[in-house]
């Protein structure tokens, strides 16, 4: 019996490659054949074949993100998580084992969903598909400032120097300028196929341009894919005339729509939102702001990657879209690296405590966190999350706090301790390398002190 699966998780960076590998070694441990696609960051390997599918018995899908499902017509298909992949690698596989084959007279596909309901699921699944294609759009563009500034806080105001031309090609005019078109067009993307990326991204660029944000984005985005939805299922043309469908009808319809809809009714209601969000970040002061960086490191510990994480996540790139350096988004770094940080320093300071596999994960996990990637705690934290969620998240709300509290500011939305060294990439640097090193301690004294041998 052969098994297919698919992986994806909205950032292609870790999640999607531990769920292959947690289903590998079940596969492994269950005497199963199975092949499995990663769609990552760097896009598919591995990929399925059409030999592959015809000899398959079903298909896995754990994927945060939609991804093409008609080549699997006509066998099983199990969807979950990356994380129920992770979590529950065995339970997926053997779902898929007991999976009863599609009979052929059946024109529609059988598929076996998760326990979460479909709306929520549906709703967040074309979220992450929006932030996952825009993260490498913030990153690019964040790091090209950072570098911009290294000149000189003011050096890319001096036009045709490199530091002008940087912040050209990473700035407003450039990747941050796309950021906002592309979360929305690939969140309609992910709701209507490729009809949904016109309107979505015109919706997104509306709202970049009228000053309602991310926020604006969100909603341009539903609101293109959802129209277009509406579209389709209105508007029935003869069939001679169906070709105009996806190059001229729906194109233009959903645009206009969509567009209208932007400017006279919600871009001016979602841009005092905006506007109001921003103002209250700039008059933080004192306890709030403490109490604000507390909030951000139990959100991006809580989950390590998940929906909390993100939102966090994207809440703090929200605030460095005009290119400018963010005490939000240094606390969001800062809290993300340290679960594997400290889980890293709990392998060490207790040995005795976790096995020669887990303090050889240990290892890869100091790289992890110094890189940003919170993922790296999750094994542990699927292993023992009554010990190790509550530790990693002490340790990253205390990070997150001082972070604020020491008005650490951060111009890049990623790069962990490599972005570091670039000149006034990082606000108060001494003091933010105190706020992670402070963090991970007592994070991974925590948790080293509440492992059971």
């Amino acid at each position: 019996m052969k098994i297919l699966a698919v992986t994806s998780c909205p950032t292609g960076i870790a999640h999607t490659y531990m769920a292959a590998e947690a289903l590998q070694l079940a596969a492994k441990e269950m005497n199963i054949d199975i092949k499995v696609e990663t769609q990552g960051s760097v896009g598919a390997e591995n990929v399925l074949t059409d030999e592959d599918i015809n000899s398959a018995h079903a298909v896995v899908l754990a994927v945060d993100t939609n991804v093409d499902k008609a080549r699997f017509q006509g066998i099983p298909m199990i969807e979950a998580s990356v994380k129920d992949a992770i979590k529950d690698a065995k339970g997926l596989l053997q779902r898929a084992v007991d999976a009863k084959p599609v009979a052929k007279e059946n024109v529609e596909q059988k598929v076996e969903k998760s326990e979460a309901p479909k709306g929520k699921q549906g709703v967040y699944k074309h979220l992450m598909t929006g932030v996952s294609f825009m993260i490498p759009f913030v990153v690019a563009g964040g790091i090209l400032i950072a570098l911009s500034f290294a000149f000189g806080i003011t050096a890319f105001q001096t036009e045709g120097t490199l530091a002008w031309a940087l912040m050209q090609i990473g700035g407003g005019t450039g990747a941050f300028g796309l950021m906002v078109p592309i979360l929305a067009g690939y969140i309609a993307f992910s709701i209507a196929d490729r009809p949904g990326l016109v309107p979505g991204m015109v919706g997104g660029l509306i709202s970049a341009n009228i000053g309602a944000g991310f926020l604006g984005g969100i909603l341009a985005g539903f609101l293109a894919g959802y129209t277009v939805v509406l579209l389709k299922k209105t508007i029935k043309l003869p069939k001679s005339m169906e070709g105009l469908m996806p190059v001229l009808v729906l194109p233009v319809l959903s645009t206009l729509i969509m567009g209208l809809i932007m400017i006279f009714v919600l871009g001016g209601p979602v841009k005092a939102v905006n506007d109001a969000m921003l103002a209250w970040l700039e008059g933080l002061q004192g306890t709030n702001a403490v109490l604000l960086g507390a909030i951000i490191g139990l959100m991006m510990a809580f989950d390590m990657g998940g929906p909390v994480n993100k939102a966090a996540y994207t809440f703090g790139a929200a605030t460095i879209s005009a290119g400018q350096p963010s005490m939000v988004m240094a606390a969001v770094m800062a809290a993300g690296m340290v679960p594997p940080l400290a889980i890293a320093l709990s392998t060490v300071l207790a040995k005795n405590k976790y096995t020669v596999d887990e303090r050889e994960a240990g290892k890869a996990a100091w790289a992890l966190g110094a890189s940003f990637i919170t993922e790296g705690a999750i094994p542990f934290a699927a292993a023992d999350p009554i010990r190790v969620i509550p530790s990693i998240m002490i340790g990253s709300a205390i990070t997150g706090a001082l972070s604020m509290f020491f008005k650490a500011t951060l111009a890049v939305p990623h790069g962990g301790v490599f972005v570091l060294p670039i000149p006034n990439a990082v606000g108060n640097l001494p003091m933010y390398l105190v706020s992670i090193i402070v963090g991970t301690v007592i994070g991974g004294v925590l948790l080293a002190t509440l492992k059971k041998r």
